[in-house]
C-alpha cells in the first residue's frame, strides 16, 4: 500500500520539472527575441526613442495619414521661410530706394554775402499779378512781357498774355488780348507756358512757347510763331509742326531766343524728363532721377529752320533737387556768356534762379554756387522763371504771391572781373533803349504745372 502511494507521488513530481525546464528554456530563447520587454529594458528603449529627432520620427515607416500632413506643413514653412530670407532684403531695399525724399533744399548762407542784398532800394518791384514765367523785349523804348497762360487746363484760357512798360518800373496787362489767337495742328488748346520773343532782320518777330501736344500723351513740345506784321504785340500765327519735342526726354519745355554777337539765331530749351520721371515732386524726385537737360539749337535767320543738330549745355546736378528749367543766354561785351536757369520743383520754396557762364555759346558753362535769387531774399518766396535783358542790366521773373505767381522787375549788376550777379536798384529814367534783336527770354515751371 504504501508502496502504491509512493510510486504515485514520484509520477505526479516529475511532470513539474520538466515543465519548469521547458519554461526555462523558452524564457531564454524564443522570448528574448519576441516577447515582452522586461521591467529594466523598457527604459532604455524609451530614452533611445527619445534621441531619435522629429524629422526622422516623421520620415519613419510606415508614413500615416497625420505623418504625412505634418510633413507636408513642416516642408511648406520651411520653404515660406526661405522665400521670407531671400525676398525681404530685396523689398526694403526697393522701398528704401524709391522712398520720396522730398524736394531737399538748401538756402545759400546769407552771413557773409554780398550787401547788396541787404540795400531796400534793390528790391524788386512787383508789376504784374497772375503772370509766370515772363520773356522779355525791348522794342523802339517800350518793354513787353510775354507770360504763361492765366488759367491752366481752360481751353478758353488766353494762350498768350502780353503786359507793356516804358520804365520797367509800371507795368500795364493788356487784359483779354491773346498775342497768339489760333493753335497750331500738333498743341491743344490748353496749357500755353514760357512764351519769349526775338526780333528778325526782316522786322518780323517770332514768338516761341511751350505747348501740350494732342499726340504725345499730352506732354509738351516748343512751338514756334510769326508775327503778321511788325508789332511786337502780333497776332503770331504758329506752325502746324512743333520746333523740337525730343520724345527720349519727354518733351520740351521753356524755350528761350538768343541772337549770338556773329548773328547766328539760337533757341534753348529744357529736355522736360521729368515729365516722365518715377513721381514725387515735380514728377521726379524718387530716384532714379530721368535727365533734365538744357538744349540749345541753332536756328536759320527766319527763326524757325533749325541748323544741325541739338546739343547739351547743361546737366542737373545734386544740388539741383528733381529738375532745372527756364533757361535764358546773354552775352557781354567781354565775350562772356551768362546762362540763367532755376533749379527745383517750381511748387517749392526751393525754386530759384542760378546761373553759369562760358566763353562759348556752347559751353562747357561753370557754375557759380550763391543763386542769383532764391527763397528770403528781400522776402521773395520761390523766385524763379527768370529773363534778363539783352545787356545784362534788368531782370523780369515770378514769385509766389497769395497762392499765384506774380511777376517782379528789378535791376542787376554783372561784375565781369569774377564772373558773379549781384541785384542792383532799378534806374528809372523814362525809356531806355535796346536792341530788340538781341532780346533774350524765357522761363517756365515743370511740366506738372
Amino acid at each position: 500500500m504504501l508502496d502504491f502511494f509512493a510510486s504515485n507521488r514520484s509520477k505526479n513530481e516529475t511532470p513539474k520539472a520538466t515543465a519548469s525546464a521547458s519554461v526555462q528554456s523558452l524564457s531564454g530563447s524564443q522570448l528574448s527575441d519576441s516577447g515582452p520587454r522586461s521591467e529594466q529594458e523598457q527604459p532604455e528603449n524609451i530614452e533611445s526613442g527619445k534621441k531619435k529627432g522629429l524629422f526622422s520620427r516623421l520620415i519613419a515607416r510606415p508614413f500615416t495619414r497625420r505623418r504625412m500632413i505634418i510633413l507636408g506643413g513642416l516642408i511648406f514653412l520651411i520653404f515660406a521661410i526661405l522665400v521670407l530670407v531671400i525676398t525681404l532684403p530685396i523689398v526694403l531695399t526697393r522701398a528704401h530706394k524709391h522712398k520720396d525724399p522730398g524736394d531737399v533744399y538748401k538756402l545759400y548762407p546769407t552771413k557773409h554775402e554780398d550787401p547788396s542784398y541787404r540795400i531796400v532800394e534793390n528790391k524788386p518791384v512787383y508789376a504784374i499779378h497772375n503772370f509766370p514765367d515772363p520773356g522779355l523785349l525791348n522794342h523802339n523804348g517800350t518793354w513787353y512781357a510775354y507770360g504763361t497762360n492765366p488759367h491752366k487746363h481752360d481751353p478758353q484760357s488766353i494762350h498768350i498774355p502780353v503786359a507793356t512798360s516804358t520804365d520797367f518800373v509800371n507795368w500795364t496787362l493788356h487784359e483779354g488780348y491773346d498775342a497768339m489767337p489760333t493753335l497750331g495742328n500738333w498743341e491743344m488748346a490748353v496749357n500755353h507756358w514760357a512764351p519769349d520773343v526775338i526780333e528778325r532782320d526782316d522786322g518780323k518777330f517770332v514768338l516761341y512757347y511751350s505747348g501740350q501736344t494732342n499726340n504725345f500723351n499730352k506732354h509738351h513740345c516748343i512751338g514756334a510763331a510769326v508775327s503778321n506784321g511788325t508789332d511786337p504785340l502780333g497776332p503770331f500765327t504758329p506752325l502746324n509742326e512743333s520746333l523740337a519735342c525730343p520724345h527720349e526726354y519727354g518733351g520740351a519745355i521753356d524755350p528761350s531766343p538768343f541772337r549770338d554777337a556773329d548773328g547766328k539765331f539760337y533757341v534753348v530749351y529744357k529736355g522736360d524728363g521729368n515729365s516722365v520721371g518715377s513721381g514725387g515732386w515735380c514728377g521726379n524726385s524718387i530716384k532714379p532721377l530721368r535727365p533734365v537737360p538744357l538744349i540749345l539749337q541753332e536756328l536759320e535767320s527766319d527763326g524757325i529752320t533749325k541748323v544741325g543738330e541739338p546739343e547739351i549745355i547743361l546737366n542737373i546736378n545734386d544740388t539741383d533737387g528733381p529738375l532745372i528749367e527756364a533757361p535764358n543766354i546773354i552775352r557781354q561785351d567781354d565775350g562772356t556768356y551768362y546762362l540763367f536757369f532755376s533749379s527745383h520743383c517750381f511748387t517749392s520754396l526751393g525754386y530759384n534762379v542760378k546761373y553759369a557762364h562760358a566763353k562759348s555759346v556752347k559751353g562747357p558753362y561753370t557754375r557759380v554756387d550763391r543763386p542769383l535769387l532764391q527763397t528770403e531774399d528781400f522776402g521773395l518766396k520761390a523766385p524763379g522763371g527768370a529773363t534778363l535783358s539783352h545787356d545784362g542790366t534788368k531782370i523780369v521773373f515770378h514769385a509766389n504771391c497769395d497762392g499765384y505767381r506774380c511777376m517782379y522787375a528789378a535791376g542787376v549788376d554783372i561784375r565781369s572781373s569774377n564772373h558773379t550777379i549781384i541785384m542792383a536798384a532799378l534806374e528809372i529814367v523814362g525809356t531806355v533803349s535796346s536792341n530788340s534783336t538781341n532780346t533774350t527770354t524765357t522761363s517756365i515751371p515743370d511740366s506738372t504745372q
